[in-house]
């Protein structure tokens, strides 16, 4: 399909195809552009790359982090399960904060949150300090994703919505390769004196705060846009509405959080939850790759090189499988979009395994791992933006889904959290990881293995539990989204 950009005095909108991806509500309205493109998504995907890139740059300086601070696999490990852990219980402070405030200024909140701790991990002295900082970043994280996923929910009609969420994975993806990639080269020197990863820190908060400001200053909320449109029809009986939610904002809760309670007991809902808490397993155990290919003996570009490829593979793939699952969509509207989700799935298991336990870990294999990890990042990407993000779409409430998005990612991140310190005691505890043996040059071929063993552990098994689980869809998906087309209908009316 050929992207083209396509303005009018009144609309103004990106199209792949005949199928426009900015937000359907724009219409009939003037909105903020940049060649013709909606300045509010610019920034937003802006944000996304930032996100992915923070969220990128500590494992990318595993070997560097566990060298200045005595930390083995399991330590490190456990860096990724606190910014985890604290993202998925905090998340939910993304719905209530949706409540008072609008998105725009939720996002920015949260990108200075995630810029002050990123910046706090590139000044750390301490492991205990770096542990504190990766709580933080894990609350500003909190905050930031389902307010993302919300907003690019609320900015796509449903035809194309799974190409909404594979573009802003694609941007995002990115972003994880610049932050990965960059982090990764600039471990191997000094900037003015400081050591290359600490520097790679402090840049990439710096870029944080620059983001948070375009965001506060430049985005526009279309949840916002669509009630001042409705307001100009309905102004009288509106305004009266508008009064009591901004006099009363406990009752605005308490009606989301009664929504919410609803929601979790939609049995679409609950499976695609279920097949979260497995399926996101293997996405974090992926933190250890650089680590892994550097005790392999890859240098810092090569190891760079081969994440980025991985990286790329999945950008292209959660794009490429928004494309397929919209148009499978049509042809099986309450099925299509979950063959996508098994197929996807099931090829993390053979994949997993070819790369892990039949290449043979030597430099010398570099060109048999680019192209294997480039066709398993094409392949097995496409659950979260083409299947996930999607499908609830359809099943909640437009007001509520900020808070439903983050009520799932509160699932999902307090479960996968545990994935990393696992993967780390497996390696060490189980199949005889010691970092004293590692050369800081060369790596070692003993710990490599121990840790490839630990990585397929959190990946083949997750893999095809993911791809089980989506099963149940095919039998509850068209019952709850015809519900929630109802509902929807239902309190259009009482408007």
């Amino acid at each position: 399909m050929g992207l083209s950009l396509r303005t009018s005095r009144n609309n103004s909108r990106l199209e792949f195809g005949s199928k426009s991806l900015l937000p359907s509500h724009l219409g009939n309205m003037k909105t903020r552009t940049f060649f013709g493109i909606s300045l509010s998504l610019i920034i937003i995907n802006l944000a996304a790359i930032m996100e992915r890139a923070d969220e990128n740059l500590l494992p990318s300086v595993y070997k560097e982090v566990s060298e200045a601070f005595s930390a083995g696999p399991s330590d490190l490990g456990y860096l990724t399960f606190l910014l985890r852990f604290s993202q998925g219980l905090a998340s939910p402070v993304a719905g209530v904060l949706a409540l008072s405030y609008d998105r725009p200024t939720v996002l920015a909140v949260g990108t200075l949150c995630w810029a002050l701790s990123t910046a706090g991990v590139g000044f750390s002295s301490y492991f205990a300090q770096v542990a504190f900082w990766r709580v933080v970043n894990g609350l500003g994280l909190a905050i930031v994703i389902p307010a993302l996923q919300s907003f690019i929910a609320d900015s796509y009609k449903d035809g194309v919505r799974g190409k909404g969420f594979g573009f802003l994975h694609l941007v995002g993806t990115i972003g994880g390769i610049g932050g990965g990639a960059i982090a990764t080269v600039m471990a191997g020197h000094d900037y003015l004196g400081i050591p290359g990863w600490r520097f790679a820190f402090i840049v990439t908060a710096t870029l944080s705060c620059l983001i948070a400001f375009l965001v506060y200053t430049f985005v526009e909320d279309p949840e916002k846009r669509t009630t001042g449109d409705y307001e100009k029809i309905k102004s009288s009986s509106r305004d009266e509405l508008a009064d009591k939610v901004h006099t009363n904002s406990l009752s605005i809760w308490l009606e989301s959080w009664q929504a919410t309670k609803a929601v979790t007991r939609v049995p679409t809902f609950q499976y695609i939850v279920l097949q979260g808490l497995v399926g996101s397993l293997p996405w974090t155990a992926f933190v250890f790759l650089t680590l892994w290919f550097e005790l392999i003996g890859f240098d810092h570009n090569s190891s760079a090189a081969l994440v980025g490829i991985f990286a790329g593979g999945c950008a292209l793939g959660a794009f490429t499988g928004g494309i397929i699952a919209d148009r499978m969509s049509l042809l099986y509207p309450h099925s299509g979009r979950i063959m996508c989700a098994q197929f996807s799935a099931s090829m993390g298991i053979p994949f997993s395994w070819f790369l892990l336990r039949v290449v043979t870990q030597s430099v010398d294999s570099y060109y048999t791992y680019a192209v294997t990890l480039f066709l398993m990042g094409l392949t097995i990407s496409w659950c979260g933006s083409a299947v996930n993000a999607p499908m609830f779409a359809e099943v909640v409430p437009v007001k509520h889904r900020t808070m439903i998005y983050a009520f799932d990612r509160c699932f999902e991140g307090s479960f996968s959290s545990f994935a990393a310190p696992i993967v780390g005691i497996l390696a060490e505890n189980i199949y005889g990881y010691d970092r004293k043996s590692i050369d800081p040059v060369l790596g070692s071929g003993r710990e490599a293995l121990a840790l490839s063993r630990g990585l397929f552990c959190m990946m083949a098994v997750p893999f095809g539990l993911c791809s089980l689980f989506y099963t149940p869809l095919y039998w509850t998906f068209k019952h709850d989204r015809e519900n929630a087309r109802v509902a929807s209908v239902k309190e259009t009316e009482m408007l």
